[in-house]
């Protein structure tokens, strides 16, 4: 006999056997114990999660002659003939080749001969969605009102496609898709009919690979088996049949990404390109390690969520700690729309490439959380002391001699002035709006974060960060401010540019002039 694939070997044929749909299956028995049978029903599902096998044993259950509580016996010559596909009663069409109003006259017309043996004709049609708006329309009266002996089960994978018509007049089943648990228990059942070997974390990705359908599972297993014929099939065997990779290299190529090494990331992708790995799938993969992370973020207990080793877990929640849920947003968002345009590209490696390198420079992309990136980025070199790239064409010694060279102020409690110069005070009352006229919006984020002092007769710009500091240092820059100040309070005011190195609050060492020229204001008005 020649060999059968696993998915049609071990093809359920009693409710027992069906896994995962225990809701439709309980219903269905039900139904022919209290002899309430529908005339019409519509099996609705994602490929893979049993429809036409459920089907199949139900033409079986209604006909049974030795029917235990709700159960084919199958055994009686009825169950035997439709097991066997040569049974009268039952009918098949799949409509997705036969979907034309002849093919759907052809059914009508069999309705009208009863049953050769059992109680009920039963008409099985496979992807129903196919069926053309004439064909579905020729069905209506006989979906809707078909001889007491006759029952229709269409089965979809696609329910929005059928016309409302068509619906109203069906029971309908959603069918689920299969957890990972029940996907891998129904696998390590059929290894032990086999004889066959293969490790748990094996069994484990083929599992979520399958995507919540059982015959995709079995089929992925069904080659590995083939490709290691006779020994224990492990998951680095399993990933180099299915073209993917390991969560290791997911993690490396992250790293490279958090890191900003472009270099690194093209030498993890050219890796994986040389191992003859489906860059479609590992595109796929990655995205759902990202959600992974995303996952064990911003919610607890997710390892049971996600089916994963305690060790697996631990290792992701130590990963997600150092990076925030805003850049994994972005990044799932990127390799989505990767994915996407890949499917149909004959230059994948190309767009995976250039996709890497979009996620090292958030500055190539002008969307909202490309931006948020970038002040993440700032934020974080601002922390850690880092240069950004203007700072480090000028080198990180020209910023510490910058620092060096500025006046430090004392370390003692800042005395109050004793009068503001009326320039001064004008210039300070107007400051914010002045800033908001600068022509670089990164200067004017700059500005935002400096504080006003006043040095004798100078308006003194305080600094607590290196980077405005030294952009404000150069002359070009702070002349443009003078200028603007100029313009709009028709005063020409000394600047001096300072910062702010003495590991103290600013209050402590200086006079926020804003704060008071603003109470002198609120003051006077009160007066």
């Amino acid at each position: 006999m020649s060999y059968q694939a696993l998915y049609r070997k071990f093809r359920p044929t009693t409710y027992s056997d069906v896994k995962g749909q225990e809701h439709i299956v309980q219903t269905l028995k039900n139904q022919l114990k209290a002899d309430r049978l529908g005339h019409a029903y519509l099996f609705c599902g994602t490929r893979g999660t049993g429809k036409t096998t459920v089907a199949k044993i139900f033409a079986k259950a209604v006909n049974c002659e030795h029917p235990v509580d709700g159960e084919p016996c199958g055994e009686c010559n009825t169950c035997k003939a439709i097991s066997k596909g040569i049974s009268m009663n039952v009918v098949e069409m799949d409509a997705a080749s036969n979907n034309g109003v002849d093919n759907v006259r052809e059914i009508i017309e069999q309705t009208t001969y009863t049953p050769t043996e059992g109680k009920y004709k039963v008409f099985i049609i496979d992807e129903v969605h196919m069926l053309s708006t004439a064909a579905f329309n020729a069905l209506l009266k006989t979906l809707e009102e078909p001889p007491s002996y006759v029952i229709f089960v269409l089965a979809t994978t696609e329910k929005h496609k059928i016309p409302i018509t068509v619906l109203s007049r069906c029971q309908q089943y959603d069918f689920h898709r299969m957890t990972i648990d029940t996907i891998k228990n129904r696998m390590q059942e059929l290894l032990l009919v086999e004889g066959a070997s293969v490790t748990d974390d094996a069994l484990l990705y083929i599992a979520r690979a399958a995507d919540g359908s059982m015959r995709d599972a079995l089929s992925l297993l069904d080659q590995c088996m083939a490709f290691y014929m006779d020994k224990e099939v492990t998951l680095d065997n399993v990933l180099e049949v299915l073209g993917a990779v390991d969560n290791d290299v997911f993690t490396h190529l992250l790293s490279a990404i958090e890191a900003r090494d472009v270099n690194k990331c093209l030498e993890v992708i050219s890796d994986v390109v040389m191992q003859g790995r489906d860059l479609s799938q590992f595109v796929v993969d990655f995205t759902w390690y990202m959600r992974n992370l995303l996952l064990i973020k911003n919610g607890d207990h997710m390892g049971e969520v996600l089916d994963m080793s305690a060790a697996t877990v631990n290792e992701l929640k130590e990963i997600a700690t150092n990076i925030s849920s805003g850049k994994i947003i972005r990044y799932i968002r990127i390799l989505s729309e990767l994915s996407g345009e890949m499917r149909y590209s004959n230059q994948k490696r190309i767009q995976l490439e250039v996709a890497a390198i979009k996620l090292c420079r958030p500055q190539m992309e002008q969307n909202t959380d490309s931006i948020i990136d970038r002040l993440n980025q700032i934020e974080e070199t601002l922390v850690n002391g880092h240069p950004l790239s203007a700072l480090e064409k000028q080198g990180e010694e020209a910023v510490k001699e910058a620092i060096a060279s500025a006046p430090k102020p004392a370390i003692k409690r800042a005395q109050l002035p004793k009068a503001i110069p009326e320039d001064i005070k004008k210039v300070v009352s107007n400051f914010r709006s002045i800033v908001s006229e600068y022509p670089s919006g990164l200067a004017i984020a700059y500005l935002k974060g400096a504080k006003l002092n006043l040095a004798g007769d100078k308006l003194q710009l305080v600094f607590e960060d290196t980077i405005g500091f030294t952009y404000f240092k150069d002359e070009d820059n702070c002349n443009i401010l003078k200028d603007l100040i100029s313009e709009r309070c028709g005063k020409q005011v000394e600047i001096e540019v300072t910062f702010n190195d003495t590991n103290r609050p600013y209050e402590d060492s200086y006079v926020d002039l804003e704060k008071l020229v603003n109470m002198e204001i609120t003051i006077e008005d009160e007066e």
